[in-house]
């Protein structure tokens, strides 16, 4: 009877595995007839010409990155959140700006995004648009290279139910809330990176990520508006007790999201200087323990692997739907993984907690662009895997091959964007599986020395920056003479 059910949870896990991904948290597609944008009444207001703009006087060279600050107030059971949001935007494009562009990505959900106010150095705005999740914001003055200016906003949220099925997408949402949760994520207007002159803010799709973030500095004041049924949360950054609120603060830091649920057992570990916390719901400890002890594990490998973890606290939640999703110094690892946990390392729920501490080096340190090159991130994130098990189950690399990557039999190419990946699973047979198998072969040709040198080294130079296909492979080159030509041919559409 035990081998049976251990057989059927092994054929659950796969069939999981047709659902799921371990990386990708999906906002509503807009379609002609779909009634999931909310565009708000203000008109669109196209940016002020250049001839009447004056340059702003606000100098600012040592504002390194824009920072963030959310004065956040949650109301658990009514599932609204009151948010007072400072931005300190400094201009890094080398260009004079007549406008912004912000991603406000509730604002796809119906009613889910109010706009109460909205100032510019201290003077209330009105010209601005907003329409599915992309504010245009016209400057009454040109915003100079090394200037900054200040964005206020005051907004609520009213967060969907997660759990309603939805007919334009195909995964779980996450930004919402379910029976025993309540997710932040995507949650605040943030602005959208300025790379050679464009304003960089895809579609959703139905399936991948779509949104693409500088580096920030983060600092969340957060309450709720009833203290005594306050809820245990797990959130991005380092938490800090105030005389009525908790302050978490993060440097560098692409994207803060936050779990709270009043259901949430905790356990947590230190791992050198790096405190992981896990977040799981009753009857699933060992998973959740299981989980905690991956991802620590997993810190460790890739810190000495590629280079140091950046922050001082990772949370890993689990979801309460089957998705897993990389925020900064947070994720979410899918419901069933823990059920399905078999109490040994060969198990989804270890190598998909190690896929996604492994983005906190390939998207968190190092992003990209992930609708249009969704590999550069994970690809590596997916080998990360690989080199996880080779440090630490060195007996199980075979089976991770066979029964992660293999199984569905990977093909495509791998620099395909998310738009092109012909459904789910194609896309994830390229961009992730045939990903790893580039890796490695790549690896087998310039040998391990030069291999994990260059990875340090793309480490080195991307942190923090928002790098392309070409980056990767320019510095690549910088580590190997060897002639790998023909796995370019054989992997990829594009030549680079």
């Amino acid at each position: 009877m035990q081998n049976k059910t251990a057989f059927t949870l092994r054929f659950l896990s796969l069939f999981l595995l047709f659902i799921l991904i371990s990386c990708s948290s999906v906002a509503p597609i807009p379609t002609a007839t779909s009634t999931a944008i909310t565009q708000l009444s203000t008109p669109t207001i196209p940016p002020i010409p250049a001839s009447t703009l004056t340059p702003t006087a606000t100098i600012v060279p040592a504002m390194e990155r824009a920072q963030y600050t959310l004065n956040t107030t949650i109301d658990y059971d009514a599932h609204t959140v009151t948010v007072d949001e400072t931005i300190h935007y400094p201009n890094h494009t080398g260009n004079q700006l007549n406008a912004l562009v912000l991603a406000v990505v509730p604002n796809l959900w119906v009613d889910s995004f109010n706009l109460g106010s909205i100032s510019i150095d201290g003077t209330p705005i009105t010209t601005y648009s907003i329409k599915g999740q992309r504010m245009d914001i016209a400057l009454i003055s040109f915003l100079k290279p090394e200037s900054a200016l200040t964005i206020n906003l005051q907004f609520t949220l009213a967060l969907p139910f997660a759990e309603q099925e939805d007919p334009n997408i195909s995964r779980p949402r996450i930004y919402g809330y379910t029976d025993r949760q309540l997710n932040l994520s995507n949650w605040y207007p943030f602005v959208v990176p300025y790379i050679n002159g464009e304003w960089i803010l895809h579609e959703p799709w139905y399936y991948g990520e779509h949104l693409v973030y500088d580096a920030a500095d983060y600092e969340v004041d957060l309450k709720f508006a009833d203290p005594a049924t306050a809820p245990v949360v797990a959130a991005s950054g380092f938490p800090e007790q105030q005389e009525d609120s908790i302050r978490y603060t993060i440097s560098s830091a692409r994207a803060f999201a936050l779990s709270a649920s009043r259901e949430f057992q905790v356990s947590a570990s230190q791992f050198g200087d790096v405190t992981v916390s896990s977040y799981y719901f009753a009857f699933n400890e060992a998973a959740g323990q299981a989980a905690l002890q991956a991802s620590g594990e997993a810190i460790q490998v890739f810190s000495e692997r590629f280079g140091p973890y950046p922050h001082k606290t990772l949370s890993l939640v689990m979801g309460d739907f089957n998705d897993g999703m990389e925020y900064s110094a947070f994720f979410f690892l899918p419901r069933d993984f823990y059920s399905l946990y078999d109490g040994t390392p060969a198990n989804y729920l270890t190598f998909v907690a190690a896929h996604e501490t492994a983005h906190q080096w390939w998207f968190e340190q190092v992003a990209s662009d992930q609708a249009l090159q969704p590999w550069v991130d994970e690809a590596l994130a997916t080998y990360s895997e690989r080199i996880y098990y080779e440090a630490v189950y060195p007996d199980l690399v075979s089976w991770w091959w066979t029964y992660r990557i293999d199984f569905y039999k990977p093909d495509g190419f791998v620099d395909i964007p998310v738009y092109e990946g012909q459904g789910f699973r194609t896309y994830t047979n390229a961009a992730y599986f045939q990903g790893a198998h580039f890796l490695e072969d790549l690896r087998a040709r310039i040998g391990d020395e030069n291999f994990f040198s260059f990875l340090q080294d793309y480490l080195a130079q991307s942190r923090g920056k928002i790098v392309t296909a070409a980056d990767f492979f320019r510095i690549l080159r910088e580590h190997t003479n060897a002639d790998y030509s023909d796995l370019i041919r054989q992997y990829f559409q594009n030549v680079y």
